[in-house]
């Protein structure tokens, strides 16, 4: 594990048949894995970096979740290592400005800004190898539903996006393009001579709509799954200003 110590337009939304009383939160057919045992898909951000020798293994775990019902894996390759010799060729500030800002709001579990780091429903922390821990994590908070994301529709012809549950305080519904699998050629640094892959690695985000809590629902186009070099996308409900995630789930 490597430390550091330093430290989207708006729609509006509206109740909707979309969320019929049938389908608001209740589990999802054939999915659930017994140590997840979630109603509704959770969101796991994996924060790693190409220049980073404690990464790999995280980096292969992201993968063996990304293939299990129930969990929907984002990779974020952050900024910060570059400076060891080899610059991360799919890292963002993006991403380091939400783990900086996810460690200054407080992670329960283990909090602070360092790769690899994973980190489960926007709120809990860990070391993105410990499986097991993390695998715990994502139990606890596939327990604590209080939200939920439903579609309609397809890329071709457009989606209907239904949302239901509640929320302490504003939330946004994000679309999150990535790119499904990447494998880079390290030449310098800690991994020089590795060739690693990469899992749903994110290229970008917009925001949809937002969101305070009921039913709503939000049209998404026909072509509006168009963010630069993605090829898979998912919907992210997350409380504003890197708060907690309270759905997610993959849109195609």
């Amino acid at each position: 594990m490597r430390e550091i110590m330093r430290p989207y337009f708006q729609a509006s939304i509206v109740g909707a048949g979309i969320l019929a009383a049938g389908i608001a939160l209740l589990p999802e057919s054939g999915g659930a894995q017994s140590y997840v045992a979630p109603s509704e898909p959770v969101l796991i951000e994996l924060f790693t970096s190409q220049g980073c020798s404690s990464c790999p293994p995280a980096d292969r775990l992201a993968k063996r979740l990304d293939q299990e019902e129930g969990i929907v894996v984002i990779s974020r390759p952050v900024t910060y290592w570059d400076y060891l010799g080899w610059k991360d060729s799919l890292a963002s500030e993006a991403n380091t400005d939400l783990q900086r800002a996810y460690a200054q709001r407080g992670l329960s579990g283990y909090n602070g800004v360092y790769t690899p780091q994973l980190v489960v429903a926007g709120q809990l922390g860990e070391v993105g190898s410990r499986e097991d821990a993390i695998r715990s994590k994502i139990a606890r908070a596939g327990a604590k539903v209080d939200a939920a994301i439903r579609v309609r529709g397809s890329d071709a012809r457009g989606f209907g996006i239904g949302l239901a549950g509640k929320t302490r305080r504003q939330a946004e519904l994000v679309l999150v393009g990535v790119d499904a699998g990447a494998e880079v050629a390290i030449g310098r640094g800690e991994n020089r001579g590795r060739s690693i892959a990469y899992t749903n690695v994110l290229k970008g985000e917009r925001r949809l709509a937002v969101w305070e809590g009921g039913e709503a629902s939000h049209a998404l186009a026909k072509g509006a799954l168009n963010i630069d070099g993605a090829d898979r996308y998912a919907l992210v409900l997350r409380e504003v200003n890197a708060g907690p995630v309270l759905a997610a789930r993959w849109l195609n």
